[in-house]
């Protein structure tokens, strides 16, 4: 029973996540409730992802590092940088900069295959992307975070890289460990009851993550529609950005992905590195972030759909 009802939320998922939106915006006490265990929550998120990957293909990944590695550098690195480095030129010190810098920063978010998929594209690269960008996230996050005052001082920003490191690889190990033993050779079935855990997890979360939402959506609803416009810029500009560059570069089977993931960030993740001073600002920001990231494939579907026909599905 329980596992028909998983495998149903996995074939629905886009609505699960919706479902999940609507909550955290229209149940602010109960988002209001599950706040202070949004790093736990969080820690979830990515042990439930690496499940589901699982050591023999996320090896398997792991092997094709030519095409990723620059685009981790370039996402991870130069952009958050470029943009750090920018705003500090400038003066600017907005919750909104440091939260498009920290944005910047974050890896793909864990259903960047999902997106990948639901846009009818290939989500090999787009499971690359993620599993080298996590890894990559205590080297590349330093300089970004030494460049960006409000994210706190030396102290935070080593404290911060080693907490994530403990949290990735702790997660990783521990998800592959139980995944060789209680799942080696997943049937079809099976992968789709994980899947629909990770539906659900998803959901939870971000009933969580929209805790300053449904708040400001009552008592600031100005600072909310800015908030709200400035997100779907970020994430909806550096993905149309991508794929426009990349289109200009030849770029086929992996164009889609790689669009969807220079948008699509799992800034929730510094939610278990840096402590809630620094955080707390950034919620409504966080918040309204989840928006665009969900409404990807509706959005940009078409969009998507003429590179798909333009090129081969590997």
């Amino acid at each position: 029973m329980i596992a028909r009802l998983l495998r149903l939320l996995a074939a629905n998922g886009r609505m699960v996540l919706v479902a999940g939106l609507v909550c955290g915006v229209g149940l602010p006490d109960l988002a209001a409730a599950m706040k202070p265990y949004l790093p736990e929550i969080v820690a979830a998120l990515l042990f439930i992802a690496a499940f589901r990957i699982g050591p023999r293909e996320a090896a398997g990944k792991l092997r094709d590092l030519g095409s990723g590695a620059g685009i981790v550098g370039l996402y991870q690195l130069l952009l958050p940088l470029g943009l750090a480095l920018g705003f500090l030129f400038l003066g600017v010190s907005a919750p909104l900069a440091a939260g498009l810098v920290l944005m910047a920063a974050a890896p793909s978010i864990s259903g960047s295959p999902n997106l990948t998929l639901l846009a009818g594209s290939d989500p090999a690269p787009a499971l690359r992307l993620l599993l080298m960008g996590t890894a990559a996230v205590p080297l590349t996050v330093v300089p970004v975070f030494w460049v960006t005052p409000a994210l706190g001082d030396a102290g935070v920003v080593a404290a911060a890289a080693l907490r994530l490191l403990v949290l990735i690889l702790g997660a990783g190990a521990a998800a592959f460990a139980l995944r060789r033993l209680i799942l080696k050779n997943p049937t079809p079935e099976a992968l789709q009851v994980v899947d629909g855990v990770s539906a659900l997890a998803l959901a939870i979360a971000v009933v969580g993550l929209m805790a300053a939402v449904g708040p400001a959506l009552r008592e600031e609803p100005l600072r909310l529609a800015a908030t709200l416009a400035f997100a779907f810029a970020a994430n909806f500009g550096l993905q149309i950005a991508a794929f426009v560059i990349l289109g200009a570069l030849g770029v086929k089977r992996e164009r889609v992905a790689f669009s969807i993931v220079a948008g699509n960030r799992n800034i929730a993740l510094f939610l278990t590195a840096l402590p809630a001073a620094i955080t707390d600002p950034l919620l409504l920001f966080i918040g309204c972030y989840q928006i665009p990231m969900y409404l990807t494939p509706l959005i940009l579907g078409r969009l998507y759909a003429g590179a798909n026909a333009d090129g081969p599905r590997a």
